[in-house]
């Protein structure tokens, strides 16, 4: 029977309930690929580290501190986007081997398709830190 329900005239069995959108959608959040995982793991570690020296420097500045150079907070808050996009693509690249199958022949791949999919992981978790540093963060300390 394997869970399946049985036809009231005894025909054939029903198959697996068709889930909703809803219902899909949660259970690919719950269960990411493996891969997919590390990509958005190695973005939100880098993009912590460059948020918290981002959220120095704008504390330093409001608070009225004289570095050199002046006021560049919106160059930080690029170079900031641009760090976590390049070093996740790369962090991907390098850490996270694309699926091969199963078997004792199976080598680790790497292609330009795990960059990209940190990049695609990197660049809304850059805009989330930054948010997050800005909106939560700098308001908590001042």
């Amino acid at each position: 029977m394997n869970g399946s329900k049985r036809a009231a005239g005894g025909g054939e069995a029903s198959g697996p309930r068709r889930r909703s959108f809803l219902e899909v959608r949660w259970r690919q959040l719950r269960n990411p690929p493996r891969p997919v995982a590390r990509a958005v793991a190695s973005s939100l570690g880098l993009g912590i580290v460059l948020g918290l020296a981002y959220l120095a420097y704008d504390v330093a500045l409001t608070r009225g501190a004289a570095l050199p150079g002046g006021d560049l907070r919106p160059l930080a808050a690029a170079l900031v986007v641009l760090g976590i996009a390049v070093g996740g693509a790369v962090a991907t690249y390098l850490f996270v081997p694309l699926p091969t199958g199963s078997g004792p022949a199976t080598r680790i791949r790497r292609t330009w398709w795990s960059a990209l999919l940190g990049l695609f992981a990197a660049i809304p978790i850059a805009y989330l830190v930054l948010v997050v540093v800005a909106q939560v963060l700098k308001p908590v300390l001042l």
